[in-house]
């Protein structure tokens, strides 16, 4: 049996496609808010011989450039996920 994701089965899913592209920009917005929010913190600690601060700082920025690779590639990460579970038998 073959089934295959269906892009017109269900009322309202061209505004749930609009949706998930809202959050997804949302969220690349967060992500960039949060990258340099952290940098000014890493920036502080730094200057002011704070490692514990600059710490943090190093961490958001991680953090916030991991989320903003999950935003843009899930798409493509659900893509990739859907075609390996496709091709278990």
């Amino acid at each position: 049996m073959d089934i295959d994701p269906n892009g017109s089965g269900l009322p309202g899913i061209a505004q749930l496609r609009d949706i998930v592209g809202a959050v997804m920009t949302v969220g690349l917005f967060l992500s960039v808010l949060a990258l340099i929010i952290s940098a000014i913190v890493w920036g502080f600690g730094a200057n002011s011989s704070n490692p514990h601060l600059a710490s943090r700082g190093k961490t958001g920025v991680l953090v916030s450039c991991g989320a903003a690779i999950l935003c843009g590639a899930a798409v493509t990460l659900i893509d990739f996920l859907w075609t390996v579970g496709q091709a278990v038998n």
